[in-house]
């Protein structure tokens, strides 16, 4: 009997080896590889055995616009907001998040709004019925008369079910527990991932069917299996924040429809997930004015958010000072302290420094720089800000203090919550709500003397 061959198959790229390696020398991945069955077709017999037909094409005059098309709105209007609008007939989501986000929840309670008018159909590949069903009737969605519910992992089965338009709007949960009849690798493998989406996405097109793949995401929180998978569909959502509490957020990373500057905060209750209609005033209602915490003027995509940095000075007991960072990035914190020993007199060589934003928001703004600047300054010196301040700005390498996007928004927001004055970079028109600053040390000298 004939031996079967194999092939090892990077689970990161995709690239296939005839033996293992511990290191994957196309993407340079360590542990990436997976032996998987290899496909015995020749390439010469598919060429033989290809036979195409000329395509038959239009004027793009002829062609209806997509724009014309309605949209299905989810029920949830921060969340059409970050989807163009909604979900377009035909369009292929990809929802991708840390466990215990509430991917799933988040889901459901689409599911539940949407049937109220159209066919819903929710495929879920690592619960059971019965388990579907609590949390349906702890979101309320139980009685709905066109939410239907499947437990598969064939995507045979589902791209079928797709493709007899039965459904406006299919959710499989998730893609990574998929697999086609004809590969033999494991669920989760490069091939099955790519293979499954490829046919559930032909089905989606055809049919004009919406559907929403939800993916796992890998320990540094890109999203696991090809990159290839990011591609093939039309928007890209990402669930953030703490799974233990504060707030969530929903941002989209790719769409083909719409904007990707667009974010929906949520908050987990008994009653599922629910949007956050002031998050500013939640996010500052706890906040005590001590040595180190400064009030940042952020933007969440287009929205104005307030949001607390908190900074921690202490003496090392250590050689090495420490650096912690929870919700802003290590690699900017450290630049910001360089900037901060070259071009002012603060010596923070010997100090251990943490940072924390609150409500477990991810900060990616350029103008939290002067906040955190101002925080950790203000720690280190034991000197608190005014109560009605409120910091932002980008920092340049030179201590140089430079302007940053929707100027008119931070400060409306900051406005509507009471402040009085914001530091912030110099500004060609007069605005008597600014204190302008050219640079980091004239904004310690001057807000840091109390």
């Amino acid at each position: 009997m004939a031996k079967s061959k194999t092939l090892f198959v990077c689970q990161n790229c995709g690239a296939s080896y005839p033996k293992w390696t511990g290191r994957c020398d196309n993407c340079g991945e360590w542990n990436t590889l997976v032996e998987q069955a290899q496909n015995t077709t020749s390439g010469n017999s598919v060429v033989a055995k290809s036979r195409g037909t000329p395509l038959e094409s239009k004027r793009l005059n002829d062609i209806e616009s997509s724009e014309k098309q309605e949209r299905i709105h989810t029920g949830i209007r921060d969340l059409d907001t970050v989807l163009g609008g909604g979900i377009l007939s035909g369009g292929v989501i990809l929802l991708a998040g840390q466990p215990g986000m509430g991917k799933s929840t988040l889901l459901l309670q689409v599911s539940a709004s949407i049937s109220n008018t159209e066919p819903v159909l929710y495929v879920s590949g690592e619960e059971s019925a019965s388990q579907v069903k609590i949390r349906a009737e702890r979101l309320g969605a139980v009685g709905r008369q066109q939410l239907s519910f499947a437990a598969s992992t064939s995507a045979d089965d589902i791209a079928a079910s797709i493709r007899t338009g039965g459904y406006r709007l299919v959710i499989v949960d998730s893609i990574q527990t998929l697999t086609l009849g004809e590969l033999t690798s494991a669920p989760g493998t490069v091939s099955q991932i790519t293979n499954s989406s490829n046919v559930i996405i032909q089905a989606a097109k055809a049919s004009g069917t919406s559907v929403i793949i939800v993916g796992h995401v890998t320990k540094e929180g890109s999203i696991a299996g090809p990159k290839v998978l990011e591609h093939l569909v039309d928007v890209v959502l990402q669930f953030e924040g703490d799974r233990y509490g504060g707030f969530k957020v929903v941002r989209a990373i790719k769409n083909r429809y719409g904007s990707t500057n667009e974010a929906a905060i949520f908050e987990m209750n008994d009653g599922g997930l629910v949007v956050v209609e002031n998050p500013s005033a939640a996010l500052l209602a706890e906040r005590q004015n001590a040595d180190g915490s400064v009030v940042l003027a952020t933007l969440e995509g287009t929205r104005p958010l307030l949001v607390e940095i908190q900074a921690l000075v202490n003496p090392t007991s250590f050689g090495y000072p420490k650096r912690t960072a929870s919700g802003f990035d290590l690699n900017r914190l450290n630049l910001l302290i360089a900037v901060i020993e070259r071009r002012t007199k603060l010596n923070l060589s010997d100090k251990d420094i943490y940072i924390n934003v609150v409500g477990g928001l991810k900060l990616a703004d350029p103008a939290a720089d002067l906040a955190v600047c101002m925080a950790i300054a203000s720690a280190a010196a034991g000197r608190r800000l005014d109560d009605g301040l409120v910091v932002f700005g980008e920092v340049g390498l030179g201590g140089e203090v430079r302007s940053v996007s929707g100027l008119d928004r931070r400060i409306a927001e900051a406005k509507k919550l009471g402040f009085t004055k914001a530091i912030a970079p110099k500004i060609g028109k007069k605005n008597s709500f600014v204190s302008g600053v050219r640079d980091l040390r004239q904004a310690l000298i001057e807000y840091l003397q109390k």
